[in-house]
């Protein structure tokens, strides 16, 4: 529906291709792109939740506390230059300063909440790249062991969506379907 779909069409239209995506058009100014609140333009809400897990996260609560304090991060030096006390959306997804946001997405972006085999060849090279970003800070062992944690995670809560459809599914053949029943207060 329409409803649904208005602010799809703002990001998902050659985002690539428009410098304003990132860039504010009143004030392009690259130390503003830098920064995580950029992406927070269309990576946030009840669609794309990416804004408010990184916002929790530890690396968010870090980017919070220091993102005022120049010598925590500096975001008059390019990208690729930069030595920030944590990451930044921008310091792992467009890592050494290139324009092409999706080069490095996250490794759950187009796998969703399956259960699928995540270490199939097929993602064995995206797996990789994700854990030489974190390498940047952590060692190979932590970066792995937190991909496998997130791997038990996906899998933990495809079981529980899965449970969660079963169960609506019973009610609605034993005739409980309806949430609220008019007989009822």
């Amino acid at each position: 529906p329409p409803g649904d779909t208005a602010g799809c069409t703002f990001c998902h239209t050659s985002s690539e291709e428009r410098c304003s995506t990132c860039h504010q058009r009143h004030q392009f100014d690259p130390a503003i792109a830098r920064r995580s609140e950029q992406c927070k333009t269309c990576h946030w809400g009840k669609d794309h939740r990416d804004w408010e897990a990184y916002d929790i996260s530890i690396h968010g609560v870090v980017y919070q506390v220091n993102k005022d304090d120049p010598s925590n991060f500096d975001f008059s030096k390019k990208l690729s230059d930069a030595d920030y006390v944590g990451p930044t959306c921008q310091y792992c997804h467009l890592r050494g300063g290139h324009h092409n946001v999706q080069r490095l997405p996250t490794v759950y972006t187009s796998m969703g909440m399956s259960n699928a085999d995540r270490g199939a060849p097929l993602w064995k090279e995206k797996r990789d790249t994700w854990v030489s970003v974190c390498d940047d800070c952590h060692s190979p062992r932590f970066a792995r062991e937190n991909l496998q944690a997130m791997d038990e995670a996906c899998k933990d809560a495809g079981l529980k969506y899965t449970e969660t459809f079963k169960v609506a599914e019973n009610l609605q053949l034993d005739g409980m379907g309806e949430p609220m029943p008019k007989d009822l207060a």
